[in-house]
């Protein structure tokens, strides 16, 4: 029998205290690292909790050597601030998959990783950092990868576990579709009120225009989205708990940096690129980002 992998999770906020239980729960406990030094994680849903035992590393000169895969949760905003965990967890062997926003993970994480694989990942899971600092977990969980050899190694460590894993031939669309879904659900940040808002047909109207704005982006970069993508984005929004958040509304209720320009820049910067006009998301991206950066 194979020796299993050895496994590192760096930010154990909402999506990484998921992915971290999920493991824990099929004995496949992952070293768990971040800033602060919770004694345990508590992951809470329908039916049941699980707890996974700390404490959480917050030293990266605790790590002895390199581990074969590596899961990175933290915000993109982030990313400067875990570059020496990188360096103490990886190697030209590691894999590190990126469980963020956006898609431009590759090239942001290309960088910092000691010669490693980076996988981007979609997370379809909604969870939620609570007041207590358990998280509710809203969904059953599940990831998309590109359907690459590296990414077996992913599908096998979370086999078994709550989490699915789905590897996708397009990866492209996918990624897309998802970073559609984030950017329309910025609009909560400008008007900060939840899912519910989009029950209101002229915030529907303006979110449907700004995912066909989206959508001629995504097709220059290589993604296949029909027309039908934007009303079933919304359709989705429609279906949702009206008090169901986006992380980027609840950072932007703490007061912590928005991941505006993952989400909603990339569609702005990417159609200036492919010499497409985006006069919406010229005018949403300095909103959002003015709410996150100020000043004032």
């Amino acid at each position: 029998m194979s020796e299993e992998p050895a496994v590192a999770l760096i930010g154990p906020g909402a999506i990484g205290t998921t992915i971290a239980a999920a493991l824990h729960e099929v004995g496949r406990t992952p070293v768990v690292c971040g800033r602060t030094s919770h004694a345990q994680l508590l992951l809470r849903f329908d039916g049941g909790e699980i707890t996974l035992p700390g404490p959480v590393l917050t030293d990266p000169a605790a790590i002895a050597r390199p581990f074969s895969l590596v899961f990175v949760a933290v915000k993109a905003t982030q990313n400067p601030a875990i570059s020496a965990w990188l360096t103490a967890l990886c190697d030209e062997k590691t894999v590190v998959c990126v469980l963020q926003n956006g898609v431009e993970q590759q090239a942001q994480f290309a960088d910092r990783v000691a010669g490693a694989t980076v996988l981007p990942a979609v997370v379809w899971f909604p969870a939620q950092r609570q007041p207590d600092a358990s998280v509710w977990l809203r969904a059953t969980p599940r990831l998309t990868l590109p359907d690459l050899p590296q990414a077996r190694l992913v599908q096998q460590t979370l086999q078994g576990t709550r989490c699915a894993v789905d590897l996708a031939a397009d990866f492209t669309t996918v990624a897309w579709r998802k970073l559609l879904q984030n950017a329309v659900a910025g609009l909560m940040v400008l008007t900060g009120r939840r899912a519910g808002m989009f029950a209101r047909g002229d915030i529907s109207d303006i979110a449907l225009a700004y995912l066909r704005e989206g959508l001629l982006v995504a097709r220059a970069e290589g993604a296949r989205l029909s027309d039908s993508v934007a009303q079933e984005i919304i359709d989705g929004f429609h279906r949702a708990p009206p008090d169901l958040s986006t992380s980027i509304q609840i950072d932007r209720e703490n007061g912590r940096p928005l991941e505006w320009e993952i989400r909603n820049g990339v569609i702005q910067r990417r159609g200036r690129r492919h010499g497409i006009p985006t006069p919406l998301s010229d005018l949403i991206v300095p909103l959002l980002a003015a709410s996150s950066d100020g000043p004032g």
